[in-house]
């Protein structure tokens, strides 16, 4: 990772030095994800098996777990493993819990009401990555605010491993969060499957979930397909942005770079030094944590998409980051609270020497499941409100309609709408003659 100059580097070149490794192939990525989707389409839990023995090299009799499996799953896994997922369950629900929204009703007229409401989407997908790294983590990422909003069918989607088997750590956590429809299909065949239904998966009406390259593009595609399905964000391959000053831990900041890289050969890490010499460092700590690594190999592929990057100072280091929007980004300053304030765009932020990324990955309480690819622009990480759905409710009483009905019934006009004046219109005439009325008959019952 030869460092780069940022002030030194032309326009052309910044954004080189900030393209992500996925981008180059997408093309290509593209073309294999629709066949994939039309295949599930048209071929259902039958092409499911085949997908699942051509790509994973399993196959299957049955696309569900059963009961026997989740039972065998929790003997499989001691009791500190267990306890240890329990920690990370009681947190991710404390800090979702917090999210609950609260009703909102406004008098914005009077006699006029106006509310806002939240309901629990019916049906949601949730794609847990498997594979060489089963991440159970993300079965409680997605269970835990499910669970909570209430969501009344959850299926969960994840690739088996070569056994035929669903990681038991990803079947207790799923249990964990009452999940019990659990399939054994992954990539963009299991988002098809969640995004249009088949015999066994449910069609649902929203996906969530990280993935690689080709469940990021898949999900894009369904999303954009009229007979598709919502999703939650562009989660894609892990990337993770480092700014170290001189008083950074070098070998902090290397196991920080080092705990993404390991996650696939299209993972991205960044490095934003304040100097070449502590770049230097940086770089000979990650280069004897690599050797020791059991995932040194994929670590090393992702290595090679990889930047460090020399800033003058950290006004110029947060333009860096403000510009790349990291998934994650983690500020070993020597004052990160005070940088804070100016970072704009970024999944989830990780202040000081201490905070390792690892802990929201696992246990501290937010969500792992963050927007990739510089997305970060726009979205932001899954929470609460992502399982929700809200409705505004309206209420006039004939007082309301009498002093706002004028109002909308020139601005209707205004926008050659007469129906929509009409329906206005024919209200408060109905009102006038009520009145009307009601005078006469108060009349009569003086005389």
């Amino acid at each position: 990772m030869s460092p780069l100059t940022w002030k030194s580097l032309s326009a052309s070149a910044r954004n080189a030095a900030l393209q992500r490794p996925a981008q180059k192939a997408q093309k290509r990525t593209a073309v294999i994800v629709a066949g994939i989707l039309g295949i599930v389409r048209r071929g259902g839990d039958r092409a499911l098996r085949r997908l699942t023995a051509k790509l994973d090299g399993v196959r299957l009799t049955s696309l569900r777990v059963s009961a026997a499996e989740f039972a065998a799953a929790e003997r499989m896994l001691k009791p500190a493993d267990k306890a240890a997922l329990r920690v990370a369950y009681r947190n991710l629900r404390k800090f979702h819990l917090a999210q609950r929204p609260a009703p909102i009703r406004v008098e914005t007229t009077p006699g006029v009401v106006c509310e806002k409401v939240s309901r629990p989407i019916e049906c949601v997908g949730l794609y847990v990555p498997g594979g060489s790294a089963p991440l159970f983590s993300t079965a409680l990422m997605l269970g835990v605010p499910s669970q909570i909003s209430g969501n009344s069918v959850r299926v969960l989607c994840t690739p088996p491993g070569r056994n035929g088997k669903v990681s038991p750590w990803i079947l207790f956590a799923a249990r964990l969060c009452g999940i019990m429809e659990v399939f054994k299909v992954g990539g963009a065949q299991a988002i098809a499957a969640m995004a249009y239904g088949t015999k066994s998966v449910p069609k649902c009406d929203k996906l969530f979930g990280p993935g690689n390259s080709f469940v990021t593009e898949a999900k894009l595609q369904v999303s954009r397909d009229a007979a598709g399905v919502a999703i939650d964000l562009p989660a894609g391959p892990s990337e993770v942005m480092v700014i170290a000053d001189n008083s950074a831990e070098p070998a902090f900041v290397a196991a920080d770079l080092l705990s993404q890289a390991e996650h696939g050969p299209d993972s991205q890490v960044v490095l934003v030094a304040f100097s070449a010499k502590l770049a230097a460092r940086v770089q000979g700590e990650v280069d004897r944590q690599l050797a020791l690594l059991p995932r040194g190999a994929i670590a090393t592929r992702a290595l090679a998409n990889s930047r460090v990057i020399l800033a003058a100072s950290p006004a110029e280091a947060v333009e860096i980051a403000n510009r790349y929007a990291p998934e994650h980004l983690i500020l070993q300053v020597k004052n990160p609270r005070a940088l804070l304030p100016k970072i704009t765009t970024s999944g989830s932020v990780f202040l000081g020497a201490w905070t390792p990324e690892s802990l929201g990955d696992y246990a501290s309480g937010t969500n792992h499941v963050l927007p990739t690819y510089g997305w970060a622009r726009a979205c932001s990480g899954l929470g609460l409100a992502d399982f929700l759905r809200t409705m505004t409710v309206q209420t006039a009483s004939p007082r309301g309609l009498k002093k706002l009905g004028p109002v909308v019934e020139r601005l209707a006009l205004a926008e050659n709408l007469a129906a929509h004046q009409r329906a206005v219109r024919v209200r408060l005439e109905k009102l006038t003659v009520a009145a009307v009325h009601d005078r006469r008959k108060n009349n009569r019952r003086r005389s």
